[in-house]
């Protein structure tokens, strides 16, 4: 394990600070002029030497500055950073986006991802909360004519799912009537999860009594109810990905933006909800098209709704105090909007 004297690891903090701010390697001279303590040019220079040797810092071949390895990202975050105390223009901000009126869980959720993006300029995702204790509070078929009916399904926390669908041709909306009153009768109130059970045994059995063939309805119930029941994230700012990609191939970024579009991967490269702030750096994250990237992942903590988390992805030379500052007050005010939000309901 590697250990620092209290010098190194305020030569390593200025070098991190400098290189993230500024974006350019950093001499031996201009640290002179930062340190909090007075010490020569000569000593710094042996001390980066010794930084150098342990990895932590790295020469570039443009100049005879130093800049941090991913090792010494590592090491300034867990060991040296300090979260930033959040601006009141930007707690304003979070506060503001976040305080409008809002009809749906993912209408809050999404909006979170844009605002999170906006102040970062990284590309961010949200996870909505777990959905393992949302039930089903109710189900419509409406006619549309011309043989399509939209089916929209509610659940206890005022989300609501709609779809459009096509019936055949020898089943009217009258036949689907019971079948409709069937599930108000025996499943509302169930979670979803138990729901979606059922739905590949015992509901098909059911139904067989109201429809010579359920397979058309048990298609359309069965597809708004995954909509509804499946875990959904959101990605704010794709393009401020490609701000930080110099080294990469056209092929690499197709497929870079390709990623953000794939709901399993991305929850793969997230991991699931945890118990605090986490930065993972470089090959740390477990996809290798990021490996010239940072990723910041908080959980948010909405009593017994679940747990949903927020993911900050950026540069390994991001300002990280900064930004872990800026998840820590964004994670607690979506919370709090989101438990408001379960209020609201829940009365």
């Amino acid at each position: 394990m590697i250990t620092l004297t209290e010098r190194q690891s305020l030569i390593l903090k200025a070098i991190v600070r400098d290189y993230t701010e500024g974006g350019n390697p950093v001499g031996s001279k201009s640290l002179v002029q930062e340190l909090p303590i007075k010490v020569s040019s000569a000593t710094i220079r042996n001390e980066m030497a010794r930084l150098e040797d342990l990895g932590l810092i790295v020469k570039t071949h443009l100049s005879s500055g130093r800049i941090p390895s991913i090792k010494g990202y590592r090491y300034y975050v867990d060991h040296i950073l300090k979260p930033e105390r959040v601006d009141g223009k930007d707690l304003k901000v979070i506060q503001h986006s976040l305080g409008g009126e809002f009809h749906k869980i993912d209408e809050i959720v999404a909006q979170s991802a844009d605002i999170l993006s906006q102040l970062t300029s990284y590309t961010t995702f949200t996870l909505r909360p777990e959905l393992k204790d949302s039930r089903l509070s109710g189900f419509r078929l409406v006619p549309l004519g011309n043989h399509q009916v939209m089916a929209i399904l509610v659940t206890n926390n005022g989300d609501v799912e709609n779809q459009t669908f096509t019936i055949p041709s020898d089943i009217t909306g009258d036949d689907l009537e019971p079948v409709v009153r069937f599930i108000d009768d025996q499943l509302v109130g169930l979670p979803l999860q138990d729901v979606l059970r059922q739905l590949t045994h015992e509901i098909p059995l059911k139904l067989a009594q109201y429809l010579q063939d359920p397979d058309g309805f048990l298609d359309i119930f069965g597809s708004v109810l995954s909509k509804a029941a499946s875990e959904r994230f959101y990605v704010g700012g794709k393009l401020n990905l490609f701000n930080y990609t110099d080294q990469q191939s056209p092929k690499e970024l197709q497929s870079l933006y390709s990623l953000l579009d794939q709901t399993d991967r991305l929850a793969n490269v997230i991991g699931p909800p945890g118990q605090r702030i986490q930065v993972r750096i470089g090959n740390e994250i477990t996809n290798d098209l990021l490996k010239n990237y940072s990723l910041i992942t908080a959980t948010y903590d909405v009593d017994q709704h679940g747990q949903g988390v927020i993911a900050l992805l950026g540069p390994t030379a991001m300002p990280y105090s900064r930004m872990i500052g800026l998840m820590g007050a964004f994670q607690r005010e979506l919370a709090r909007k989101l438990l408001d939000y379960y209020r609201y309901f829940d009365e």
